[in-house]
């Protein structure tokens, strides 16, 4: 978690230094790192605002046709089966995916999502857990899609089920960003940035841009300093232990 910043670096609490924050730099980083601030207790919470789950992609020749099949053709295959990831919420997610299945297969870091993703549109990996932007690759045909960590199916691939559909409801992860100011920013402040916020959300240009990328934008009643704060903690609650469980490291 980290201890609270030294006076001297602290921005001023004045509204115009803004923390463009995830849930990487601010819970993540808070479980994989000694940092010298404190993830939870350094910052103002302004607002919510938009998330992507990951999404569990295969080669096209994978022979499973559902989860369930993947799952049991794991279990048959744990010396042959390979997956990949780009990300530390991707590699979390990995070995929740372990955990939780009870499978066993070798993982594969990669230096960003692209390479990932080429090499499962190669076959050189059997599995990459990576972002929504990959789903028209599946359109195309060119990799499969077996389920996402959302809780409600995504815009932009209905038919593709979340894990939770299929009987998989701990699987439940986002990669949100929000914002933050700094902590002893005055509560007239926060309410005028929060209430800027909200504005620009409802911008369909901004709508239209997040969702091409494969994100969603938080509901209305959760863009609050309140919502931010709570899943912030409870983020940091659920996965910190685990990250010291599955040995996950900064590389």
């Amino acid at each position: 978690m980290g201890a609270s910043a030294p006076a001297e670096w602290r921005a001023r609490p004045d509204g115009y230094t803004i923390d463009l924050a995830s849930n990487s730099t601010h819970v993540l980083n808070g479980a994989l790192y000694s940092l010298p601030y404190d993830v939870l207790n350094d910052f103002a919470a302004i607002s919510l605002l938009a998330a992507t789950p990951i999404v569990l992609f295969a080669r096209k020749t994978m022979p499973a046709r559902g989860l369930d099949d993947l799952i049991a053709w794991l279990k048959s295959n744990p010396t042959k089966a390979s997956a990949g990831f780009g990300s530390a919420s991707a590699h979390l997610v990995t070995a929740f995916f372990q955990k939780q299945t009870g499978t066993k297969f070798t993982l594969v870091p990669y230096r960003g999502m692209a390479p990932g993703v080429q090499d499962v549109v190669g076959g050189q990996i059997d599995l990459f857990f990576g972002g929504a932007d990959a789903l028209p690759l599946v359109q195309a045909g060119s990799i499969k899609a077996y389920a996402a960590t959302s809780d409600m199916r995504l815009p932009q691939a209905p038919e593709l089920p979340t894990f939770a559909e299929t009987g998989w409801p701990a699987l439940l992860y986002s990669v949100w960003y929000g914002l933050y100011a700094p902590k002893g920013t005055p509560k007239g402040i926060i309410d005028r940035l929060n209430a800027a916020t909200i504005q620009a959300l409802t911008d369909p240009a901004v709508q239209s841009r997040l969702a091409n990328l494969g994100f969603q934008v938080f509901p209305p009643e959760r863009q609050t300093p309140e919502a931010l704060g709570a899943l912030l903690k409870a983020d940091a609650e659920k996965w910190w232990p685990l990250i010291k469980e599955f040995g996950i490291r900064a590389e």
